[in-house]
């Protein structure tokens, strides 16, 4: 199962340079860090996302996580994949800059593309 991570740019900028990622407002007000599935990735950026101009979108994996990985429920009683410790760089094995200036809805093609997977419509 992929799970996936949205940055907006300055948290992915961040991340880069520092190699580590705590979390963003929201993940650090919940206490972990918030995933998505690809059973949830479309419903994600259409309900968190929408007023974004560019965004990346990260695949990570990291066995190690172990217990610190824990599905949850969540939106409508779906699991998400939450992190209870820090991200780092070489957790994240590919990543996609998309743009959508126009607001409209984000087009995946490229990730969907490079995994060979199909989305499931959004939940919101």
């Amino acid at each position: 199962m992929n799970i996936f991570k949205i940055f907006r740019m300055p948290e992915w900028q961040d991340f880069e340079r520092s190699g580590v990622f705590r979390g963003s407002p929201d993940d650090l007000r919940d206490g972990f860090i918030h995933f998505s599935s690809e059973d949830y990735l479309l419903g994600t950026l259409a309900r968190y996302f929408k007023d974004e101009d560019e965004i990346i979108i990260a695949r990570a994996e990291n066995a190690a996580w172990g217990d610190k990985m824990k599905w949850e429920a969540s939106r409508g009683g779906g699991l998400f994949p939450h992190l209870y410790t820090a991200l780092y760089l070489k957790d994240i094995t590919q990543s996609w800059h998309l743009q959508n200036p126009n607001g409209r809805t984000w087009d995946v093609t490229p990730v969907a593309a490079a995994l060979n997977i199909q989305f499931a419509p959004p939940d919101v």
